[in-house]
């Protein structure tokens, strides 16, 4: 499975490991984590090397490739480094890029991840890929507004990137999951360890229908500097970066600095100005960030004038069923949005059930309802 990550790579990210505890040290002393993710491996070794402790220098000259190569496999981890063809070719616009990408998922690894986010010779035929993004101490609102907007976008074919942490990142792969189509977890540890812990359940669902992916080797621990590196990550996997909920200082909004300093777009829930989960994601607003309303607001935005090659739930049905699924695709996903008066719902609850047994739609936890992709 490791094939493709070369000696040089493997070495780098054997390097990094080692110079983790020194990062850390670094930008408390305000070094900037991404200036120093990009020097070649002789100035960060001068930079870090004393703080690290020992001769890295000598380290790094005798450390083996083959045992990342054997713990990579011991995991049942792929590992694509950033020479090969089939690495990302959308992170390749970082100037700090990881050097290897280790992948977790059922089946061929690598060839997971080439379906979702492109490389290789899949590049041309991968799904545009959407990052979202937010609060852990989300709002059940605001998790909700993440669930629909992820499953909007997966009915759509539209890969979802997020963090896996915990709140709206969780939320954001859940929604993509039950949209019948997969999701890629960037971790700050180890792609083969769950974390946060509580995840373990829907870190298994990922593994089952997309992929888990991190610069850290296998079984790494993360630091507090992992986090903010592997938003870079999520923003460069994205064409769009799409903030539900954030504090005024909340570490998404690294991910959505990172997406425009990319050329990304960046877009954003509005939210009640008396809310501090609204603080962040007003202030993009009012910097310039597109006001997302729903899946449909991203999907103009990601795929523009091409939109037609998205496919439309409601082709082939008649008016009012195709009205009612491409309003699900949108984000109105649960009787009670899709009904306007208590009248309209006994209706509207058996045109929901007559898609249902069609197999165009699959109702999910929470009442909810999600459009089956038709390929």
């Amino acid at each position: 499975m490791t094939r493709t990550a070369c000696d040089a790579c493997l070495r780098r990210t054997w390097l990094v490991a080692r110079l983790a505890g020194a990062i850390e040290i670094a930008r408390h002393q305000k070094r900037v984590l991404r200036e120093l993710l990009a020097m070649p491996d002789e100035r960060l070794v001068a930079a870090l090397g004393d703080a690290a402790g020992g001769d890295v220098a000598a380290e790094l000259e005798e450390a083996d490739p083959a045992d990342l190569r054997a713990a990579a496999e011991a995991a049942s981890l792929g590992a694509v480094c950033r020479h090969d063809p089939a690495y990302p070719a959308s992170l390749h616009d970082l100037r700090d890029r990881p050097a290897v990408l280790f992948v977790a998922a059922s089946g061929d690894p690598l060839d997971r991840l080439g379906r979702l986010v492109g490389g290789g010779d899949r590049d041309g035929d991968a799904p545009a890929a959407v990052s979202i993004v937010g609060a852990r101490r989300a709002s059940p609102d605001g998790l909700e507004i993440a669930r629909a907007l992820a499953g909007g976008l997966a009915g759509a074919g539209v890969t979802v990137v997020s963090g896996m942490a915990l709140g709206i990142d969780s939320a954001a792969h859940a929604g993509a999951l039950d949209g019948g189509t997969g999701t890629v977890a960037v971790l700050a540890g180890g792609a083969d360890v769950p974390y946060p812990s509580s995840k373990r359940s829907l870190y298994r669902r990922i593994l089952e229908r997309g992929c888990v992916v991190s610069e850290m080797p296998p079984g790494a621990t993360p630091f507090r500097w992992c986090f903010p590196a592997r938003n870079r990550t999520i923003a460069a996997l994205g064409r769009m970066t799409v903030v539900v909920e954030a504090a005024e200082r909340s570490g998404s909004l690294i991910t959505a600095e990172v997406a425009a300093d990319l050329g990304r777009d960046v877009g954003a829930i509005p939210g009640p100005i008396t809310s501090w989960r609204a603080n962040g994601t007003n202030a993009l607003l009012h910097d310039g960030a597109l006001l997302v309303r729903g899946a449909d607001d991203v999907l103009d935005a990601v795929v523009g004038l091409d939109r037609a090659v998205v496919a439309d739930p409601g082709a082939g049905l008649p008016p009012r069923l195709a009205s009612l699924i491409r309003a699900i695709g949108g984000g109105r996903d649960t009787l009670a949005a899709l009904a306007g008066t208590p009248d309209q719902a006994q209706a509207t609850l058996a045109a929901l059930t007559e898609l249902e047994l069609e197999g165009r739609l699959r109702r999910v936890t929470g009442g909810r309802y999600v459009v089956v992709p038709r390929w």
